[in-house]
């Protein structure tokens, strides 16, 4: 049976998300398929592309098409305590006792997956402020705000919003916190560098840990059931014991009542319950022995040769990077594993593709010297042409004898096998669960129901943030509009003022000598007002003027574009007495080659 064109459009998709992860480094192939289809088909209706092959295509030609799609894709829907109710709760009943249960003086760790532009990080800063006060808050608080959006996140670290954005504080809030600066607004600087501002990938990179609340709201809706798995392991890893998490209001913990505790669930506030966080540290520190003794010349060099005997013979690749990031050792697996030879031994370790792929590495060394602990990362992946190969890797700080960092050292642990048994077993685990689930019938209804309805919940918050953000950009196209259009009507205005005021008839004519504008002069002197002649052919009208024997004048006028005139004709005003009128016929270029008449009543002196 061939394929259907679904098929092949799916298989067209999923290439095209692989090309976004390898080329651009943001893995989408966790995200729900219906909404990213439905925004990458809005971008690709943008440009007046159909395929995605074509699409692709022009990826690779335009890198600021890559910018546009990242942010069709990325709805950076929030706001400053957005969900009043839920930030009340959290405040009343949340904040008093994770400050209880901290130990006086220690660090309160705060972490904002999925800022966007700063708004909730920035609100976590106020809260946590208002809860402890000011002065304790920069002591002890440490807010870590992260998202995959580089133009939000620049945003976001500027502080910088408008007075709209800050309709949801009270005033005594506002004032407190920020200061205005020009048509914007700034969060003052002492609080805003307690907010530390990072690229994070929720589904890829190395959670962060010892947290005592995580807030990641209305994000685990836009992955898949998968995805949102995992991220939920990676969340309670982060999380010390009697930690929060909180969530948004279209997402819940489903079936993980094991490990948190559900708080509210109107709210979406869950607690991490006692327990093995559920990814084990095994660390087998190395220690940089120092003498201060003299030694002798072939004593030195044989130590240093078993030194570098016992490092190559360790089972897994290691290297080790100095404090001013330089390569001092690379052991022969590492060597074999990741293409590196002894002559990168003191090269630069940014230098080294190691250092960014499979993950990125040098934040994690500058983390784990600053914190004087070893860090680890599960299940890294690396491709290697059609191969694909996962480590664990372990960060670890080497001290000197004197107390002071050293050195870090890297180890790699091959776990491709047991990643892929782990996958095998998932699998078949979950066919046991169909199974089971086949046999529990009237409960795999209430489940599948559950379900559909908390997917369509998140396709609605989903669908309710993009016209949200369409409603937004509507506003502000509504707003110039009503701008522009009160200034049209300004210089209308003006215009008709300037026309009124003259005394003489002013009369408007166009190519077609059609009469386009009549002013007061000329209604006083003739007796026709505006609406009686507007639009009508000047020629034929019935008045006092002779107006069949100005065509000469008007067509040299047009034909010349120069002043014709003055022409003086007898004519009845609009009393009935007998006057002579001058007329003047001047260019004017408002009606493509039109005239503008000027009438006067010849005065005569008494005199005369």
């Amino acid at each position: 049976m061939g394929k259907t064109r679904e098929d092949e459009l799916d298989e067209e998709l999923e290439a095209l998300l692989a090309f976004l992860r390898d080329a651009r480094g943001f893995d989408f192939t966790g995200y729900k398929r219906s909404s990213l289809t439905r925004r990458i088909r809005k971008r690709m209706a943008d440009v007046e592309v159909d395929s995605y092959a074509d699409y692709r295509d022009m990826l690779e030609t335009s890198a600021e098409e890559f910018n546009a799609l990242f942010n069709t894709i990325l709805i950076n829907v929030t706001s400053f305590f957005r969900d009043a109710e839920a930030w009340t709760y959290l405040q009343r009943e949340v904040l008093p006792d994770m400050v209880s249960q901290t130990p006086p003086g220690e660090e309160i760790r705060v972490w904002s997956a999925g800022c966007s532009s700063g708004e909730e990080a920035y609100s976590l800063a106020i809260m946590l402020a208002e809860t402890l006060g000011l002065d304790e808050a920069l002591e002890r608080v440490k807010i870590y705000a992260t998202d995959v959006d580089e133009e939000a996140l620049r945003d976001a670290r500027a502080g910088l919003y408008p007075a709209k954005a800050l309709e949801a504080l009270s005033p005594e809030l506002r004032d407190k916190y920020f200061s205005q600066n020009g048509a914007q607004f700034s969060l003052r600087s002492d609080l805003r560098r307690r907010v530390i501002f990072g690229r994070h990938d929720i589904t890829r990179d190395a959670p962060i840990s010892r947290l005592s609340l995580l807030v990641c709201r209305n994000t685990l809706m836009y992955f898949n059931v998968e995805a949102q798995t995992q991220i939920v392991d990676r969340f309670h890893f982060a999380l010390r014991e009697g930690g929060f998490l909180f969530l948004g209001k279209a997402e819940m913990l489903l079936n993980d009542g094991d490990r948190f505790e559900v708080l509210s669930m109107r709210q979406r506030v869950f607690r991490r319950r006692p327990g093995d966080a559920g990814l084990p540290y095994t660390p087998s520190p190395l220690r940089m022995g120092t003498s201060n003794t003299h030694q002798e010349v072939n004593s030195l060099a044989r130590n240093r040769q078993l030194r570098d005997l016992i490092l190559d013979s360790t089972p897994a690749p290691s290297l080790a990077v100095d404090l001013d990031g330089t390569v001092v050792m690379i052991n022969s697996h590492a060597r074999a594993q990741f293409a590196l030879t002894s002559n990168d031994i003191g090269r630069p370790f940014q230098d080294l593709e190691i250092s960014y792929r499979p993950v990125e590495l040098r934040s994690l060394i500058e983390q784990a010297t600053h914190e004087r602990r070893t860090l680890r990362v599960n299940g890294a992946e690396r491709r290697v042409g059609e191969e694909t190969q996962f480590f664990d890797i372990l960060i670890q700080p080497l001290v000197a004898p004197n107390g002071l960092p050293a050195a870090t050292n890297i180890t790699f642990t091959d776990v491709t096998v047991s990643t892929q048994l782990k996958s095998e077993v998932k699998r078949v685990r979950e066919e046991l669960e169909t199974a089971y689930e086949e046999l529990q019938s009237t409960n795999e209804e209430l489940e599948t129901t559950n379900e559909e309805l908390q997917s369509s919940i998140e396709e609605l918050e989903t669908t309710n943030e993009e016209l949200q953000s369409t409603n937004e950009e509507l506003e502000t196209m509504n707003e110039e509009m009503r701008i522009r259009t009160a200034e049209l009507d300004e210089a209308r205005a003006f215009l008709e003022g300037v026309l009124t005021s003259v005394a003489a008839g002013v009369v408007v004519l166009d190519s077609d000598a059609r009469v386009k504008s009549w002013n007061r002069g000329a209604a006083e002197l003739w007796g026709l007002r505006p609406d009686e002649v507007e639009n009508e052919e000047f020629f034929s009208l019935d008045f006092g003027l002779p107006a069949g024997q100005l065509r000469n004048a008007v067509q040299k006028c047009l034909e010349t574009g120069r002043r014709t005139g003055p022409v003086e004709l007898p004519a009845v005003n609009r009393i009935g007495r007998s006057i002579d009128c001058t007329v003047v016929c001047s260019p004017f270029d408002g009606y493509n080659g039109g005239v503008v008449l000027l009438m006067e009543e010849q005065r005569h002196d008494p005199a005369e």
